[in-house]
């Protein structure tokens, strides 16, 4: 038995049913919880996000924080990028046409559950001696469930969690498909690439989250909407097969495919965890690091800031992840049997040529890079909640990090391109190393969604008109000391 074949046996164990059980009752639990609120005040979420982007206080940062902007826009950047196009792909390639189904229904539910845990990671954030912010899972999983409901137990989570990172980070990034759309490209060497994007990210990195979030900012904006563009086009030339490819997504998702193939309930399950995974990969919804740099943000109100993670949801799967699957399925390129960045370059190239390929391999660096740099931040953000008692130690360490934060890219292009193993491969160890962290995560939320509540109640109360603000209600938890 081959690795791959042992990586690919690991893989099914971990995305059965009773984990996909977890993650659509914590789905369930948080919906319910809120009242549905992400979807019943839905245009004010639209409006305090995306109809805020040009007013000045969503700009602006105080001193050991950074924009609400920003902070979206670095948390856009390490969710929108090579999920967006080789994992869609990869998930059409292996789970069908349904599987596009599956990844709006976790979109749908994600929206509250990325909404309940920025919001969460920015009630139980923490101030360190230089003002500067900091929160996430491991934070709201100590004061909230440690602390407050006096639950030991609460550390299996914490540690749990951050193991699951430390997996993450060990299975690499964004760099073999960004090596692997510059192959398929230009025939750029593989491996000379990756040590060139390394130091690179390096540059970047280097001065910490404020030149993560200046790049992210300048960045993400341009990117998604050149890429936006692209898809548009490749689905109104292929106007004709629209009707077609929405019907093969509906019946394939409760039916058997040919690239799912198998058995009728083998073919099902396979597009609802292809699905499923490939889009929480992708927009992040119940992994816990988007809130790590929302933590970071200068806002009012945490359910304000959480809205942040809703709207990125939406633009994340709802948005950028249906346009490349209908950009896909809508050319026949699925026919070609390729999968993964080779499936969406083909699917390019089918309308524009040789320019879609090097149009891709252009976005793949842009989403790439921001990816990276975006997750660098998640990282930090654990290290120094481990080390709070140790600020300085804390500093040197992240100095380090920032040393060996490329590696894990290099030793993962070599592993894959030196065995010949291909995307497959690369996708399977994101699917293994995303389940732990994420389980974790989901039964954090599932514990706290009483604390969820409560502020969205506050919220409601302050700033919506429904019902009576409680002036003994601290809206941060600092607050109560």
């Amino acid at each position: 038995m081959s690795i791959n074949d042992v990586l690919v046996a690991i893989d099914d164990f971990l995305w059965d049913t009773p984990f996909l059980a977890l993650l659509i009752i914590c789905g369930v639990v948080l919906v319910i919880t809120s009242g549905g609120f992400i979807y019943s005040h839905f245009g004010h979420v639209v409006k305090t996000t995306f109809g805020s982007l040009f007013d000045k206080e969503e700009r602006q940062a105080s001193e050991g924080s950074i924009s609400p902007f920003e902070a979206m826009c670095v948390a856009v950047g390490g969710c929108i990028g090579m999920g967006n196009m080789a994992g869609v792909a990869a998930a059409i390639a292996s789970g069908g046409p349904g599987a596009v189904f599956w990844m709006w229904v976790w979109a749908f539910v994600g929206m509250t559950i990325k909404h309940a845990e920025v919001t969460l990671g920015c009630y139980y954030r923490s101030k360190d001696s230089q003002g500067k912010l900091y929160g996430g899972p491991t934070f709201y999983m100590e004061k909230g469930i440690v602390i407050e409901k006096g639950q030991k137990w609460g550390w299996i989570l914490i540690i749990g969690f951050a193991v699951g990172m430390v997996l993450q980070f060990l299975g690499g990034s964004q760099a073999y498909n960004i090596a692997e759309s510059l192959y398929e490209t230009f025939g750029f060497d593989q491996i000379v690439f990756v040590l060139l994007y390394s130091a690179f990210l390096l540059y970047i990195i280097w001065k910490g989250v404020p030149r993560i979030a200046k790049v992210a900012s300048r960045l993400v904006p341009f990117m998604c909407v050149l890429y936006l563009l692209g898809g548009i086009i490749m689905i109104v030339v292929n106007i004709s097969a629209v009707p077609a490819m929405f019907a093969s997504i509906f019946k394939c998702a409760f039916t058997s495919s040919a690239a799912a193939g198998g058995t009728v309930g083998y073919a099902v399950k396979t597009a609802i965890s292809k699905g499923i995974s490939r889009s929480m990969n992708s927009n992040e919804a119940g992994q816990g690091t988007s809130p790590m740099i929302h933590a970071n943000a200068n806002t009012i109100h945490p359910v304000r800031q959480g809205m942040w993670g809703a709207f990125e949801v939406f633009m994340d799967t709802i948005v950028v992840c249906t346009v490349t699957a209908l950009s896909i399925l809508s050319s026949g390129a699925l026919s070609t049997g390729k999968t993964s960045m080779g499936l969406t370059i083909a699917a390019f190239d089918s309308v524009f040529g040789t320019a879609g390929s090097v149009f891709i391999a252009v976005i793949c660096v842009l989403f790439g890079i921001t990816t990276t740099a975006g997750w660098f931040v998640f990282y930090t953000t654990i290290l120094h909640h481990v080390l709070r008692n140790n600020e300085a130690l804390a500093n040197k360490l992240e100095t380090v990090l920032k040393i060996c934060y490329p590696l894990p890219n290099i030793i993962i292009v070599l592993m894959i391109v030196l065995t010949g193993s291909g995307p497959d491969m690369f996708w399977t160890i994101v699917d293994i190393s995303l389940v732990v962290p994420v389980f974790f995560n989901v039964i954090a939320l599932i514990v706290l969604s009483g604390k969820y509540k409560e502020l969205l109640k506050d919220y409601r109360a302050r700033y919506l008109n429904e019902g009576v603000v409680n002036p003994d209600f601290k809206v941060f938890y600092e607050d109560q000391k």
